[in-house]
């Protein structure tokens, strides 16, 4: 019997590692095609082209995204302080959340056979580059006596950089962070779900931690598991 549940426990590690090492092959053959060969005509010639990026950085599961609109101001003074001006600016912005599926080992993934449980001690969610659209502001006010090109370029220049930084600065907030891991939880938790139900676990729970969860973890708060290079070690001496 013990050896059954070790095999069976064998079968559940042995897909989630060919998976995720499957992803990141995949992942490494996308981005030295991307950034490295050469995309030819039919006659051989290379051209001028945009190659498309549909799966480049897909390593990284995206979990969730903040979207809204944000107001930035900014200042500039000129002329030894005579030529003052000022400018008012709303438009839209995204971030996304992702976690990094490659980041996953072995090491993470403790499995318990009795409760039919894997705990996965994945990366933490973190947040991308914000994307605000300036193309589709929704307010420009400037005001000033006087405003130079000059003046304006660099009130347009710090209305961005002010807007970005914001937008950046909100979703690494701990309650969006929060909000975010719950929606990385569930993702991650379907993601590798698929393979357990493959294999004929449809019942196993799969239970996704991240680190500021585990810094204070409780052994016994989801049951006591075997590491997954142990439970390995465990069936090839069995074998």
């Amino acid at each position: 019997m013990a050896v059954t549940l070790k095999r069976h426990a064998g079968a559940v590690v042995a897909a989630l590692l060919i998976l995720l090492v499957g992803a990141a092959m995949l992942i490494g053959w996308q981005r030295y095609q991307r950034d490295y060969a050469v995309t030819v005509e039919d006659d051989g010639s290379a051209v001028t082209r945009v190659i498309a990026e549909r799966l480049a950085g897909s390593s990284r599961l995206k979990v969730a995204d903040l979207s809204g609109t944000i107001q930035s101001t900014a200042q500039d003074v000129r002329g030894f302080g005579l030529l003052k001006s000022d400018q008012l600016v709303k438009m839209p912005f995204s971030v996304d959340y992702y976690i990094d599926v490659g980041g996953i080992g072995a090491s993470d993934l403790e499995w318990n056979e009795k409760t039919r449980t894997l705990i996965v001690n994945a990366p933490d969610v973190t947040a991308g580059r914000a994307n605000v659209d300036e193309s589709r502001r929704t307010l420009v006010r400037t005001n000033g006596l006087f405003v130079t090109r000059q003046a304006g370029e660099e009130l347009s220049r710090r209305t961005s950089a002010h807007a970005q930084s914001r937008a950046e600065k909100e979703a690494r907030a701990p309650e969006r962070m929060a909000q975010a891991r719950q929606f990385g939880r569930a993702a991650l938790s379907k993601l590798i779900g698929a393979p357990l139900g493959a294999i004929g676990y449809n019942d196993a729970r799969v239970i996704v931690t991240f680190p500021p969860e585990r810094a204070g973890r409780n052994p016994e708060q989801w049951d006591v598991t075997t590491p997954i290079n142990e439970v390995l070690a465990n069936r090839r001496r069995s074998g």
